[in-house]
C-alpha cells in the first residue's frame, strides 16, 4: 500500500522550518500587546456567502480559489481564504458592536487553490489586524505604525518601504471610475483581453494589469488626486503627517487601488526587493463600506493582513533554543526518582534535557547533544566526602552537582532555582563553595 503524499500547496515543517514562523508570531504578538490589540478567534469555516458578497462574486478568489463545499445539512460553507470578512461578520453577529471602537489582532491558517510558488502555498499562514467602528484618519495611522514596528522587530524594516495611496470617498470613487471608463474604453482596441474584460465591471482593476501592452495606456489615465472631495483630500493629508510623524519611510503609489467598491481612502502595502516579483509582505486599507455588504450598518474600518510564510523567508535563523540543564544519572536510582527531579526543575521554569535511559556515558552524549547550558549529574555520595552524621545515616542520600558547559554559561540566578527546585521534595544541603548537594528524599 503506498504512503499518502500531502496535498499539493501545504507543508509539514520542522526544526529551523517551524522555528520562523514562531518567530514571526511571537513579535507578532508582542507588538500587538504594545498597540493595544486584543486578541480574537474566529471559525475557519464560515458560511460561503460571507465571503461571497464581501470579496464580490466575480473576483478570482470566489470565483476560481475557495475551497467551498456543501456539508451534510446542505449548506455552502467555505474555509476562510482571508480574515477581516469573518472578524466583521464575527462583529455583526457576536455583538462586537458595544467595543466599538474595536481594535484586534490574530493569526491562523488560510485556504486558497492557486499555483503554489516561493512563500505561497494552498494552505498558509497568516497575520491580521483590524480596527473596528472609527473614521478617524489617526487610526490608519495607528495600523501603519503596528506594521511599521512589526517589520523592524523582524529585522526586515530596513528592506521594505510602504506603498501608500488613497482611494477617497464614495463621491471621488465614482468620478474618478466614470473618468478610467471613458479613457480605457478610447484605448479598449490597445489593451489586454483580461483588461477587456474587466473595462465593464470594474475599471480600476486594470491598473493592476501585469499585461505589459496595458501600462502605455494605464500611465496616461486619470490620476485620483484630480478627483479628491475637499474632505478626502484632507483626510489623506492626516494620516501622510502622521505616519511622518512616527517616522515611517513611505512612498506615494498613485496607481495602488482596491477594486472593490466597499474600500475608501487609505490603501498600502509594504514591498520588499527580497521576493523577487511577488515583492508585497503586508498589505491592507480603509473598508468602510463592508459592513453593508453583510447586513450591517455603515461602520468605519481599516485593516491589514500580511503573510507568515513570506516573512519567515526574510528574517534570520532564530537561535535554537538551548536547554537550561541535562539530567546525568550516575547513581543507579530508579527512574522514578529522575522524572521527580526534572518535574520539580520545570516547575520552577527550568528548561531540562532528559532523563534519558541507558548508561551514564549515553546519557552524557545525549546532554551534549542537546546543547543544555549545564548538567545536572546524580550520583551516590562517597563515604570519603565530608558530609554531616545525619547524612552519613541516610541509605538513600545522592550528591547532586551542576556544572557548566562553558564559562560563559556559568548563571548564578540559575544555579539558585536549581536549588530551590531540589527543595521541592528534598532536603537539600549545599557543600560549601560549590553548586553540589546533597539531597535526601522528605519524609511525609
Amino acid at each position: 500500500m503506498a504512503t499518502p503524499q500531502p496535498v499539493r500547496g501545504t507543508q509539514s515543517l520542522l526544526g529551523e522550518d517551524a522555528d520562523r514562523l514562531a518567530a514571526v508570531v511571537a513579535a507578532f504578538d508582542r507588538v500587538r500587546r504594545l498597540y493595544g490589540f486584543k486578541r480574537v478567534e474566529v471559525p475557519v469555516l464560515e458560511p460561503t456567502e460571507v465571503f461571497a458578497r464581501t470579496m464580490g462574486e466575480t473576483t478570482d478568489v470566489v470565483s476560481k480559489e475557495m475551497y467551498s463545499f456543501e456539508d451534510r445539512s446542505g449548506d455552502s460553507v467555505t474555509m476562510r481564504p482571508e480574515f477581516t470578512a469573518g472578524i466583521a461578520r464575527a462583529y455583526l453577529s457576536e455583538g462586537w458592536q458595544q467595543y466599538a471602537p474595536l481594535k484586534v489582532a490574530t493569526h491562523g491558517p488560510a485556504f486558497r487553490y492557486e499555483r503554489p510558488q516561493k512563500g505561497r502555498f494552498r494552505q498558509f499562514n497568516q497575520l491580521d489586524a483590524e480596527i473596528i467602528g472609527t473614521d478617524e484618519p489617526q487610526a490608519d495611522v495607528e495600523l501603519l505604525a503596528f506594521a511599521d514596528q512589526l517589520l523592524k522587530e523582524l529585522g526586515i524594516g530596513g528592506s521594505a518601504i510602504l506603498k501608500l495611496n488613497t482611494l477617497g470617498d464614495p463621491e471621488t470613487r465614482s468620478a474618478w471610475r466614470d473618468a478610467l471608463h471613458e479613457h480605457f474604453s478610447s484605448h479598449a482596441s490597445a489593451l489586454s483581453e483580461e483588461s477587456r474584460a474587466r473595462l465593464e465591471r470594474n475599471p480600476l482593476r486594470i491598473l493592476d494589469s501585469k499585461a505589459h501592452g496595458d501600462w502605455p495606456v494605464i500611465d496616461s489615465a486619470p490620476v485620483i488626486d484630480d478627483f479628491l472631495t475637499s474632505e478626502a483630500a484632507d483626510f489623506f493629508a492626516q494620516v501622510t503627517a502622521g505616519i511622518d510623524a512616527a517616522g515611517i519611510r513611505w512612498e506615494r503609489a498613485p496607481r495602488l487601488v482596491r477594486g472593490l467598491d466597499y474600500y475608501r481612502h487609505t490603501a498600502f502595502e509594504f514591498i520588499t526587493d527580497e521576493l523577487g516579483a511577488q515583492g508585497t509582505v503586508l498589505a491592507g486599507g480603509r473598508y468602510d463600506g463592508l459592513m453593508e455588504a453583510l447586513g450591517g450598518p455603515p461602520t468605519p474600518a481599516v485593516g491589514w493582513a500580511a503573510g507568515i510564510e513570506r516573512l519567515a523567508l526574510l528574517i534570520d535563523a532564530p537561535e535554537p533554543e538551548r536547554p537550561d540543564v541535562g539530567l546525568i544519572d550516575e547513581s543507579g536510582r530508579s527512574m522514578d526518582l529522575l522524572i521527580k527531579l526534572a518535574s520539580d526543575l520545570r516547575i520552577n521554569g527550568i528548561l531540562v534535557a532528559g532523563p534519558f535511559a541507558g548508561k551514564s556515558k549515553k546519557q552524557f552524549e545525549r546532554v551534549i547533544k542537546s546543547g543544555a547550558r549545564a548538567r545536572l549529574n546524580l550520583r551516590r555520595w562517597e563515604p570519603n566526602e565530608t558530609l554531616t552524621e545525619e547524612a552519613l545515616a541516610a541509605d538513600d542520600a545522592a550528591m547532586v552537582s551542576l556544572r557548566y558547559a562553558t564559562d560563559s554559561d556559568i548563571d548564578s540566578m540559575l544555579s539558585r532555582r536549581v536549588y530551590e527546585s531540589l527543595s521541592r521534595s528534598f532536603h537539600a544541603t549545599q557543600q560549601a563553595g560549590s553548586d553540589q548537594w546533597l539531597i535526601r528524599p522528605k519524609t511525609a
